[in-house]
């Protein structure tokens, strides 16, 4: 199974500079490195010739990040560097100067037993902020694109009273909908993509939002996703 990310949707072309060599001396960031799209989006971008910066919390485990220095032309044109999603500038010095950004840094499952506000929502709606808002202070920046979800889309009354049945970029999740029901991840989704297309708005920033489902493949890292953890408890018959 080959998953090719589309890199066409930030790798925008360069005016003045025609030249395949030039355009791949652009540089891009992807954030949340280690994640199971981003690291195939750091790996395509490497394999296009083009310069990455990718963001993690901690670029000095080597268990978790070493990976990535693995990866074809990485050791030549890949950068790890330490952000928070919950540090408000934690992103400036990794976004300054890149051309595009691919913004997929987001927590997914969580034990019911943490604090829901502090490991899931604040980190998927003030991270997308903290990443937006350095996106804007880069004059660099031609395009952002968000990784958000389904989630974002599918949970509402209507659909759960089949009074509609086809759903749109028009649609959005009810967050009232997930707290009651505890879709807390959906609730956190739904939230950063609106404050996205805020600021978007707000700013003129060229945003393109992309809202896969299930998420699945050959694994880049050493160890499972947390998406890979949830099939394998489904069938150890866990869930």
């Amino acid at each position: 199974m080959t998953i090719e990310p589309p890199i066409y949707l930030v790798m925008v072309e360069i005016r003045n500079e025609t030249s395949e060599e030039r355009r791949n001396m652009a540089e891009y960031c992807v954030t949340g490195g280690t994640g199971f799209i981003a690291a195939y989006l750091v790996k395509s971008l490497l394999e296009k010739g083009c310069f990455v910066r990718t963001t993690v919390r901690d670029p000095g485990d080597a268990e978790k990040v070493g990976f990535l220095m693995e990866l074809a032309g990485a050791k030549e044109r890949l950068k790890i560097m330490k952000a928070d999603l919950t540090e408000d500038g934690s992103f400036d010095e990794a976004i300054q100067g890149v051309v595009g950004v691919f913004h997929t840094a987001s927590p997914v499952l969580v034990p019911y037993d943490q604090n829901i506000q502090a490991t899931l929502i604040d980190p998927c709606i003030k991270g997308t902020l903290n990443v937006l808002r350095s996106c804007s202070k880069a004059s660099s920046v031609k395009r952002v694109v968000l990784t958000s979800s389904c989630s974002s889309i599918r949970y509402r009354f209507d659909v759960k009273k089949q009074q509609i049945t086809s759903l749109d970029e028009s649609h959005w999740s009810d967050t009232e909908y997930c707290k009651r029901y505890n879709l807390f991840y959906a609730y956190a989704k739904t939230g950063a993509e609106k404050e996205a297309w805020r600021v978007a708005k707000e700013t003129g920033m060229d945003l393109v939002v992309v809202n896969p489902s299930f998420v699945v493949g050959p694994l880049l890292a050493p160890h499972p996703t947390s998406t890979l953890l949830l099939i394998l408890a489904i069938v150890k018959g866990q869930v």
